[in-house]
């Protein structure tokens, strides 16, 4: 009887210890206010969203009608695999989240939406948790969509990643959570970057798809965790895909209140020292240095130096969405502009062609002696001389090696027989849309026109463009 006493007393005490330490673990970790979060944001406003719609249609009318044609004609998808849908014109900006496994991208999703301890929030942990592209939209109640799913439905801008097969489906999923961020944004976590692992042990063709969001999103957040900086040749990779997107990205130093002061100075000096020989621009990107969970900022740290940080950073990304048809308008015009540089490249490869052909000639011969050493007959010196294009817009001479070996050149006609009676030119359009649509639809938003005030009326969406050779 004594010795079970003793034992109920012992469990009790075990039990009243446990509640203590419970406690003192939730005194030590207060949550953060997200007040500055809804400030920031304006997720607070009760004002209706701005009516795009039109300017959406306007926008996806000159693609059709002035780029596409000339797009399809010289398969300029088989050159860059860039095919833009019409979901893609109308999709809502893109974040795209990139690092090392375990440096708190999807607690940072979490953190910025507060899903915490709720049932809509991502799976963290210390260990690799993310294997999946989980992409997050906004929907009327919270609902999985499988990979397939996605890519079947050609109303949303994931159609494309259809051709990276079965295996990469099976790890994309999309989740619908009714938060108002997202009804103006659209977050994508990626699988964590593990340098003992090799690409084809994924199942798919990781670096390719990685690609695929990057080539698409607006905002990219290169996540780093002070206790993982080495650099290996998976994220090597990652950052040479990034080459070109300097605008695009910002590199956020995480966790940062685990680290005394002169830790974190050397910290962010050795994350600089890693990363320079990956970036090879004049001007590094931005880097915050913060950390981005709900649980306060421990004390005896630069708590106000990180909100700063992290109040900069929201007010990056708003920028973001608040400038997202100036971005969708550009875009589509730089898409414009490299699709007439191609176009023009195929028609003087295929002018040369015809020059050097004779009645004796093996066409298959001349055309590889063509190809094989392209600035032999002037090919991209004659685009420069002769045509309105940068040097150093001009796509790779390899490329076409590759692009010509499965597309010949008898499949392909001259620009100067791509037009019609009815329809004009298909170069004239695209110079139309270059030079004069789209800047004129970029300047109507600049002058802080109402979007919903063009229309078809107004801007002429169904007008047909004139043909030079039809008296009007």
């Amino acid at each position: 009887m004594r010795a079970l006493l003793l034992l109920c007393c012992f469990l009790a005490s075990l039990l009243l210890s446990g509640q203590s330490e419970t406690e003192d673990v939730s005194e030590e970790a207060p949550m953060r206010d997200r007040s500055h979060i809804e400030t920031t944001l304006m997720l607070n406003e009760d004002k209706p969203a701005d009516d795009y719609s039109a300017v959406l249609q306007r926008l996806r009318k000159i693609y059709h009608s002035s780029i596409k044609p000339l797009e399809q004609s010289y398969k300029y998808n088989e050159l860059r695999q860039h095919e833009i849908t019409d979901g893609e014109i109308t999709s809502k900006p893109m974040v795209l989240f990139l690092g090392p496994w375990s440096v708190g991208k999807s607690t940072m999703i979490n953190y910025l939406l507060g899903l915490e301890n709720t049932r809509y929030q991502l799976y963290t942990g210390a260990e690799p948790t993310t294997s999946e592209f989980t992409v997050l939209m906004h929907g009327p109640k919270l609902k999985t969509i499988e990979g397939i799913v996605m890519a079947a439905d050609s109303s949303r801008s994931f159609s494309p990643l259809e051709k990276f097969g079965q295996n990469f489906l099976e790890k994309l999923i999309g989740i619908e959570v009714p938060h108002k961020l997202l009804e103006r944004v659209t977050f994508v976590d990626t699988p964590g970057i593990i340098e003992n692992r090799k690409q084809q042990e994924r199942g798919y063709p990781f670096n390719d798809v990685c690609q695929w969001f990057i080539d698409r999103a607006d905002l990219i957040f290169v996540v780093f965790d002070p206790t993982k900086l080495d650099v290996g040749l998976e994220l090597e990779m990652l950052f040479r895909q990034l080459k070109g997107r300097e605008s695009q990205i910002r590199i956020i130093l995480n966790k940062a209140d685990n680290l005394a002061t002169q830790m974190l100075m050397r910290v962010y000096g050795a994350l600089f020292w890693s990363l320079a020989p990956l970036i090879n621009v004049t001007e590094p990107p931005r880097v915050y240095v913060s950390s981005f969970w709900p649980q306060d900022y421990k004390p005896d740290t630069h708590w106000e130096l990180f909100l700063k940080e992290e109040i900069s950073l929201l007010e990056d990304l708003n920028q973001v969405i608040e400038n997202r048809l100036e971005n969708k308008i550009a875009f589509i015009r730089q898409h414009a502009i490299r699709v007439r540089i191609h176009a023009l490249l195929v028609d003087r490869y295929l002018q040369t062609y015809k020059d050097k052909m004779t009645f004796f000639s093996d066409g298959e011969l001349v055309f590889k002696d063509i190809v094989e050493d392209p600035d032999k007959f002037y090919i991209f010196k004659t685009i420069l001389a002769k045509t309105n294009v940068s040097k150093f817009d001009l796509p790779n001479r390899e490329a076409y090696k590759d692009f010509f070996g499965i597309n010949p050149i008898s499949n392909f006609k001259l620009l100067s027989q791509q037009c019609s009676y009815m329809g004009g030119c298909f170069l004239e359009k695209i110079e139309r849309a270059i030079t004069q649509e789209l800047p004129s639809l970029l300047g109507s938003l600049g002058l802080g026109k109402n979007p919903g005030a063009l229309n078809c009326d107004k801007t002429g969406c169904s007008e047909t463009p004139k043909n030079r050779y039809k008296k009007h």
